[in-house]
Formats: C-alpha cells, sequence, structure tokens
C-alpha cells in the first residue's frame, strides 16, 4: 500500500509545532542560563528551573547488600517493593501497587500519609516481614527541597495532587508521624528522593558511567551529577580530605519557561492546555513534552483542523470535542502502523465515534500526531545535550524511565538522533531505559546510606 499524502495545508500549518536547529541552539542555551541561576545562592529563589541539591553523593559501587524497603509515590498509584540485593547481578524485588483515590488525592495530608503507612503494613505482612526492622528509601516525585539526606521540604504539589497540610512540611516527618501512629512497624527512614534520582540510582548500579537520570511519563524531569563548587546551596563539607567532589543535582525542569523562555516556540494548543490546567503558569515545559498533555495537544490540533474542514469532512464527534478525551497511548499507537497501514489509527478513531474517517483522514492524524511527539522528543533532547555538555565528561550514560519513553515507537530514536547532532563531538552517550524504574533506586539510596553509614 502506498502512503496517503498529508494535505498541503495541514503541512503547512503543522509548521508551528516543528522545532527548528536554530530554536533548539536557543533552547539549549536559555536551559543552562536557567540552570546556572538554580544553583546560584543569589538567583535561586526566582530561578524557574530550582536545581535542588539532594545530598545523594554516593552512587552504587555493586558491593550494597541486605533487605531493603522502597516507597514510590509519584502520581496516582504509588508502590512499595521489598528488594533483597544479593550481590552485583542478583537481586529479589517484590513489589505491589496501591491505588490512591481522587478523594485523597485532594484530601488533607494527615489522609494521604495514613493510607500509604497502612498500605506499608499489609505490604510487610503479606511479604512476612512484619516483625524485620528494615531501611526503607522513599521515592517523592513531587518539587522538594532537600535539607539533608531524609529531609525534605513540598515546594508545590503538582501532577493533580492537592493535599492540604503538605506544602511547606517535610514530607519524611508526616511519614515517620503516620508510622508512629501505627505503632505496628519497624521502618528507617534512610532517604528521601524523587523519581528521577532513583532512575539515576538504578541505572548506575548496572552501568557505572549513567550520570543523568530523565523522566519522561505522566511528568517531565531531570537530575544530573553536578561539582560540588559549582552548588552554592550546597551545605556540606566543600573541601578537605575525603571530601567528594559531586553531588546529585535535582533540576525540576518541568517548569522551565514559566518566566517567557519558551514563548517563542509555544504554540495557541499550548496556551489552550496551559489554561484549562490545575495550575495556570506552572510547568510550562512540562505541558509541552509530557504523557499528561500529549495526547490533549494532539486532539487540539485534529478539533481545529476537523472544524476548519481539513479532516474528516469537517464532521467531528462529541468525544473529539470532549477535553482530555484523546488519549496518550493513542498517539503512540498511532505512530505504531507500519507505513501505508492504519490499522490502530482506525481503532483509535473508532473508539472516537468517527467510523467515516479516510485513508487520508488517517494520514493526516497520524501526521499530526508525529508532530507532536517529535516536538516533545526534541525538546527533552535540548534538554538533555545541553547537561551533557555542561558537564563534559568524555563518556556519559542517561537513565530513562516514564511511559512515553518506554512505549512510543520512535522516542528513543528521535533523542539519539537529536542529541548526536548538538553534543560536543569528543562526548559519547547513550540512553539506557531503567528497567524496574526509581522504585529499586530508591531502595539502592537506602542501601548506599547504610554502605556509607557503616
Amino acid at each position: 500500500m502506498s502512503e496517503m499524502e498529508v494535505l498541503e495545508e495541514i503541512r503547512e500549518q503543522c509548521k508551528e509545532l516543528i522545532l527548528t536547529d536554530k530554536q533548539i541552539e536557543e533552547i539549549m542555551r536559555r536551559v543552562i542560563k536557567e540552570i546556572n541561576r538554580g544553583l546560584s545562592k543569589e538567583t535561586h529563589a526566582e530561578a524557574d528551573v530550582k536545581c535542588f541539591i539532594t545530598y545523594v553523593q554516593d552512587l552504587p559501587n555493586g558491593k550494597e547488600k541486605g533487605k531493603f524497603l522502597a516507597l514510590d509515590l509519584g502520581g496516582t498509584n504509588f508502590r512499595v517493593l521489598l528488594i533483597h540485593l544479593k550481590d552485583e547481578n542478583d537481586f529479589e524485588m517484590l513489589s505491589k501497587i496501591y491505588a490512591i483515590p481522587q478523594s485523597i488525592m485532594l484530601g488533607s495530608g494527615t489522609q494521604l500519609f495514613d493510607h500509604i503507612a497502612e498500605c506499608l503494613a499489609n505490604f510487610m505482612k503479606e511479604h512476612s516481614v512484619y516483625e524485620e526492622r528494615l531501611p526503607l528509601g522513599f521515592t517523592f516525585s513531587f518539587p522538594l527541597t532537600q535539607l539533608g539526606l531524609t529531609k525534605g521540604i513540598l515546594a508545590r504539589w503538582t501532577k493533580g495532587f492537592n493535599c492540604s497540610g503538605v506544602v511547606g512540611e517535610d514530607v519524611v516527618q508526616l511519614l515517620k508521624d503516620a508510622i508512629a501512629r501505627r505503632g505496628d512497624v519497624q521502618i528507617d527512614i534512610c532517604a528521601i528522593l524523587n523519581d528521577t534520582t532513583g532512575t539515576l540510582m538504578s541505572c548506575a548500579w548496572k552501568n557505572h558511567n549513567c550520570r543523568i537520570g530523565l523522566i519522561v511519563g505522566t511528568g517531565s524531569n531531570a537530575c544530573y551529577v553536578e561539582r560540588v563548587e559549582n552548588c552554592d546551596l550546597f551545605d556540606g563539607p566543600k573541601s578537605g580530605p575525603n571530601i567528594k567532589q559531586h553531588v546529585m543535582i535535582n533540576t525540576e525542569w518541568g517548569a522551565f519557561g514559566d518566566d517567557g523562555a519558551l514563548d517563542f516556540v509555544r504554540t495557541e494548543y499550548d496556551r489552550e492546555i496551559d489554561q484549562h490546567s490545575i495550575n495556570p503558569g506552572r510547568q510550562l515545559q512540562e505541558k509541552m513534552i509530557s504523557g499528561m498533555y500529549m495526547g490533549e495537544l494532539a486532539r487540539l490540533a485534529i478539533v481545529r483542523f476537523t472544524k476548519a474542514g481539513l479532516l474528516f469532512g469537517g464532521v467531528g464527534s462529541d468525544i473529539l470535542f470532549k477535553r482530555g478525551q484523546f488519549f496518550t497511548k493513542y498517539v503512540s499507537e498511532i505512530e505504531s502502523d507500519k507505513p501505508g497501514t492504519y490499522y490502530n489509527c482506525r481503532e483509535v478513531l473508532e473508539e472516537l465515534g468517527l467510523e467515516h474517517a479516510t485513508d487520508e483522514d488517517c494520514a493526516n492524524v497520524r501526521y499530526i500526531c508525529e508532530c507532536v511527539s517529535s516536538r516533545a522528543a526534541h525538546l527533552v533532547s535540548a534538554g538533555i545535550a545541553a547537561l551533557i555538555n555542561k558537564m563534559d565528561e568524555p563518556s556519559v550514560t542517561v537513565g530513562v524511565d516514564g511511559s512515553v519513553y518506554r512505549f512510543h515507537p520512535k522516542f528513543h530514536d528521535l533523542m539519539v538522533q537529536k542529541i548526536r547532532q548538538f553534543v560536543k563531538p569528543h562526548i559519547s552517550f547513550d540512553l539506557m531505559l531503567s528497567e524496574d524504574g526509581s522504585g529499586r533506586g530508591a531502595a539502592l539510596v537506602a542501601a548506599v546510606a547504610c554502605r556509607e553509614a557503616q
């Protein structure tokens, strides 16, 4: 079958979704400028990219052993894991996913942490470690100001959460309090981290070259290894014998562009998504990249072209015109069709009540999806290339996790191609999928903390 032609008019109007090399270079410049603002004491308060110090200074060396718990909270559900590290390539991992009802996501902090503590206790009973005292690594994937390895103040909620009484509080203490209220389990919280740090640690356990952790899922964020001397806000020792030279930085780059730095590439679709979000004017880069918004970006473009009579003979459907009904997984499914075939695309369009779509409509819809997902991949690549160039190491592995990176058929290849184009020629890099997400990373941070304490 031959590939249907994409309408010239749609191609023309989708140009605003395609980043030019010149624009990418400009984005890279602005990213680094903003990262330096986040690292500096003088500008940190007003910087959008906060570059929080994680206090994680040791990467796994493969000698970590023992049983560890991990708690991974970052979206509409959370995972509890029990990890038994035996040696460098041998570990056992048991895990269970627990849902967080909407009422708890929007309720009080006490309700949230009591719910988590209850699930932790049930998990320990199920796996017969109820009587043991275990170290726990806590992955908390929301913007945190860390004051140490076990102290993290929530800066603000994202991803649909809005629990009262948590912003400005130490979430480790809130979890400890909830565990203490129960009084039935013994847990030592050894570290708090976010999912990017967990991803970096998880990949570093297998690949000691890993220096960047990246998430492209419901949200988007990156962390990287920075020299301590560049971190004004690091209040650990900076010089002397046995002093560690590096510390991991959680950039919180989803907020890049909140000051207008991305306005030169934002479109009417981006503005509409932002306007209808629960945090208008915030996390603007994330809204151009992540799985929470990608499907809606594609839907808005499809709706615009349908109303202009360029798609579906100008006849849409109630579902298509309803906000949030074109899921991000549809973008991945549509782009998974082999060239010239529209099997997945037809299934998606039928689910949306668009049975009357022609092959030409399918080709156009796929093109729109490609423009949206490529732009996301190129925006992420601009940030990663900028970080790799900043670190200037001869070889860097980037540990990556998140549903968009994992399930979109072309995201990895788009990134590799674009990063290669903009990374200094003498630097080699590779992207490594984090096998078991940030959960194992949390246990590893706890394990490394225990190793260092001993």
